[in-house]
């Protein structure tokens, strides 16, 4: 049996120890490459010189990005830990193995063991190692009291977490009404709008369906004009998704650092406002924002992301695969969803740019699992003619292929009054048209979550 090849960047005495005792015979391993930091660590991996990388715990420049090129590469990461590098944020950052104390026995056991399998093309999975500690295993569930998370949001202590959905909201260029959808959507699935009552039959009255009063929380992921900020009328300040998109490339994204981040601005709604300016996308790469949307799971049954405009996976940077890809938070949003709400424009070039997106959604770089849900908004008889919805519908099925539009009307006046309240229309106006059909359409979401 061919010996594990390792990448050695550990630092202090211990480099020596290690490379000693991974060379010695019977160990069943050879260092082919001593590696002094992150950069040199991450070319020896890319040429392929090594299997498993061995890293010490407080490496610097050690991150999830870069626990995530290393798996791309090939390579599984085993990383020795310490009391300046705690093996929950090590596991945090994706690492395959963490070892807690150093021993030979088990620097070369931790090796052996994740060669078993390949390495994954991304960060590490759910299952890790953990040796140095028999008998005991990370506990991922965080504490979190009431004055951390608010109290709709605490999580009773030995209680299972909170797993809930995600829903990405997407459309093409040409401001189809993303962030208006993301917004409505959000307040509906969190019941903000009031219960109405209505007709059946003659001279009956029937109590409409109360809605379900669910936690949620707004990601502006958008990295081309992040407005849910401008949109809600909060301070655009505020570091929001960028700041929780730093600590979790660090690994110390908790679910109280993420509360902090994530204010509430409604009843039962918290809003993680985007970049204030649109060449700050770089803070926003996908390997961190997969790990902000995971813990959005535990804080909110709901998380509706609000998405930017395009699907490519490298742009103008083909010529470096490796460079930061500025879609990267669009398209690990759409990875992630349960559930992807693709919006558009319901006029003639709006349809026709849906058209063409669906098209691109359909051959995203990446794997969308989540049961697509598409939006015509603004459906009004000025733009398609008579018939307005009706229009929409056939052109879609006949250009698309779609045969379940769900259509939302055009009310300008309580679009402008939300807008210059900075409500959502919902709160300031229920009984407009475009809130009911956001209401439906948030059943329809609800339907569409996978049990």
């Amino acid at each position: 049996m061919a010996a594990v090849t390792v990448l050695c960047a550990v630092r202090g005495a211990a480099e020596t120890d290690a490379v000693v005792a991974l060379g010695a015979p019977g160990s069943g391993a050879t260092v082919t490459r001593r590696c002094g930091d992150v950069t040199e660590l991450l070319a020896a991996a890319a040429a392929g010189a090594g299997a498993v990388a061995l890293v010490s715990g407080d490496l610097p420049g050690l991150d999830r990005e870069a626990v995530g090129r290393l798996h791309a590469a090939g390579v599984r990461v085993v990383a020795l830990g310490d009391e300046a590098a705690p093996t929950a944020r090590l596991h945090a950052l994706g690492v395959d193995a963490v070892v807690e104390r150093y021993d030979e026995a088990l620097l070369i056991a931790a090796v052996r063991d994740v060669t078993a399998e390949p390495a994954a093309a991304g960060a590490g999975g759910p299952d890790h190692l953990v040796l140095g500690r028999p008998g005991q295993e990370i506990d991922d569930d965080l504490p979190a009291g009431e004055d951390a998370l608010g109290p709709d949001d605490a999580v009773a202590d030995g209680g299972p977490p909170r797993r809930g959905s995600v829903v990405a909201v997407w459309g093409p260029v040409g401001a189809p009404g993303r962030t208006t959808t993301t917004l409505e959507l959000a307040a509906a699935l969190g019941g903000l709008s009031r219960g109405r009552r209505r007709r059946r039959g003659r001279g009956r009255r029937e109590d409409a369906p109360q809605p379900v009063r669910e936690s949620v929380l707004v990601v502006d992921a958008d990295t081309y004009g992040a407005s849910v900020a401008a949109r809600l009328g909060l301070l655009d300040d505020a570091p929001g998704l960028a700041a929780a998109a730093r600590a979790a490339a660090h690994g110390s994204l908790d679910l109280p650092t993420l509360a902090r981040h994530s204010p509430v601005v409604g009843a039962r709604l918290r809003v993680l406002t985007g970049i204030t300016r649109a060449a700050r996308w770089p803070e926003l790469p996908a390997s961190a924002i997969e790990v902000v949307l995971e813990r959005a799971r535990e804080l909110a049954d709901w998380t509706v992301v609000d998405c930017g405009p395009l699907l490519e996976a490298d742009e103008l940077l083909m010529y470096d695969t490796h460079a930061p890809q500025r879609n990267g938070a669009t398209l690990a949003a759409l990875q992630a969803a349960d559930v992807v709400v693709v919006v558009g424009a319901a006029d003639p070039v709006g349809v026709q740019r849906l058209v063409r997106g669906l098209e691109d959604l359909r051959e995203v770089p990446v794997p969308v699992a989540g049961e697509r849900v598409v939006v015509a908004n603004r459906v009004r008889a000025s733009a398609v003619g008579a018939r307005p919805e009706a229009a929409v519908r056939e052109a879609l099925t006949r250009y698309a292929g779609v045969d379940d539009v769900h259509v939302v009307p055009d009310d300008a006046a309580g679009l402008d009054a939300a807008l210059l309240a900075g409500r959502t229309l919902a709160e300031e106006a229920p009984g407009s048209p475009v809130s009911v059909a956001f209401e439906v359409l948030a059943r329809r979401v609800r339907a569409a979550v996978p049990a």
